[in-house]
């Protein structure tokens, strides 16, 4: 509350009388002004729901030119909102790169390289931050990989409120539904049950949807329907859900204010590069992931973005899109000044690199660690045997141009080990 005294003289001083008037007009009219105004400088944070869909490709999206047919819900969402079309992820492996998304820092800043690394208190962390501004915060996870207690995520509770994670486990004659991972209609109907109660104030809700994830195993009428394909029935089993999350949402009017964020945390391997998972390698099979947000009122509905971003950006587009602060310590950039621009930048070469490392090859196997940096036409791959793909002709990454680039390739190595 502002609270104004009106400095008065008596009457019998003229000028002092006069000077006194003016002050006091003056004051009206500013608390005229700032009552004017006081919606836009006062109004509570916008509610922040932030969606992440585990193991999920990019090309299985219908808002980024999947004609399977999988997804029509998230590209609903998505015509309500913005899609980032070339988004990567900075590690393949669910505990990193949430950690990425999470505290806007890259892995080698988090040191999260594992399942079971725990997140240091240190972090800039988006639940601790928003709940210093406000917010009532929750997390609701499909898996017991990230578990914060006994699990493979330690730390990652640090700020929520609540944290819904309650796994075990799997006994015999259990199946991993009841006890190490739960299907997304489960973990969305227990984030839904949890808003319902917490509407006064805004909040922050955090759902982590893991069916994507081998082993593919969607429900009916999806494992019917998709008996030769079972990922693709895993993805479109998560769309319905969230379909039917998305309708919640609006039948209690909190879909139109509220900031909706949807990313995979990283893809998914098919045998491409004879890979079939991910975590080894760093090819867009497993590092390209579908972007999007729905600002609150659909505000810029159905732009699509073509410039280079990265998971690290979430956090601080969030927080710069509710009007908290971005701590120092965050290393990604807001992408509203892309959702907001009119047109596309006339050039790719000005934009920031994308990183990306994996370390379960050395974990795993004993082979070494891969680092990548996607630049320019360019992805480069440092490893024991660089490789250098042009992403324009070579969409793929089939033909290694190391050897015959040398020069190209050397910089952009030197350009990794300087990042």
């Amino acid at each position: 509350m502002v609270q104004v005294q009106i400095w008065t003289c008596p009457r019998e001083f003229p000028r002092c009388y006069t000077l006194a008037m003016h002050v006091r007009h003056r004051v009206i009219a500013i608390l005229m002004l700032l009552a004017a105004v006081r919606p836009s400088l006062y109004a509570e944070h916008n509610n922040v729901i932030l969606i992440t869909l585990d193991t999920t490709r990019a090309d299985r999206m219908g808002f980024l030119g999947s004609q399977r047919k999988l997804t029509p819900n998230l590209d609903a969402l998505a015509a309500s909102g913005i899609v980032f079309i070339r988004a990567y992820s900075q590690v393949p492996l669910t505990t990193s790169a949430h950690a990425t998304i999470l505290t806007g820092t890259y892995p080698q800043f988090h040191n999260v390289d594992q399942p079971g690394y725990p997140l240091s208190g240190g972090l800039p962390f988006a639940p601790e931050i928003l709940r210093g501004a406000g917010y009532h915060t929750a997390a609701f996870v499909g898996s017991m990989i990230m578990q914060a207690q006994g699990g493979g995520a330690p730390g990652f509770d640090r700020g929520f409120d609540e944290y819904n994670a309650n796994f075990h486990s799997r006994q015999a004659g259990e199946d991993r539904y009841s006890s190490i991972e739960r299907r997304a209609d489960k973990v969305v109907a227990a984030a839904a049950e949890w808003i319902d109660k917490n509407t006064k104030g805004p909040f922050f809700v955090w759902i982590h949807l893991y069916d994507p994830h081998a082993p593919y195993e969607p429900p009916e009428p999806f494992a019917s329907r998709f008996r030769l394909d079972p990922y693709d029935g895993e993805v479109a089993y998560v769309d319905s859900v969230l379909g039917k999350f998305f309708e919640r949402l609006r039948a209690a009017k909190l879909f139109n204010g509220s900031l909706i964020a949807v990313m995979a945390d990283h893809g998914e391997a098919l045998g491409e590069h004879g890979e079939r998972g991910h975590g080894l390698f760093l090819y867009d099979t497993t590092i390209r992931v579908p972007l999007l947000f729905k600002l609150p009122g659909q505000r810029s509905a159905g732009r699509r973005v073509n410039s280079q971003v990265e998971l690290v950006d979430v956090l601080p587009t969030i927080l710069a899109e509710v009007g908290v602060a971005v701590p120092k310590a965050v290393q990604g950039r807001s992408l509203l000044p892309l959702m907001n621009q009119t047109t596309e930048k006339a050039s790719e070469m000005d934009e920031p690199p994308a990183y990306a490392e994996t370390d379960y090859p050395r974990a795993a196997f004993g082979w070494s660690p891969l680092r990548a940096l996607r630049t320019g036409k360019y992805l480069f791959v440092q490893a024991p045997r660089p490789e250098l793909y042009d992403r324009i002709s070579d969409p793929d990454s089939e033909h290694n141009l190391a050897s015959s680039s040398a020069a190209v390739s050397s910089t952009l190595a030197a350009q990794v080990t300087a990042f």
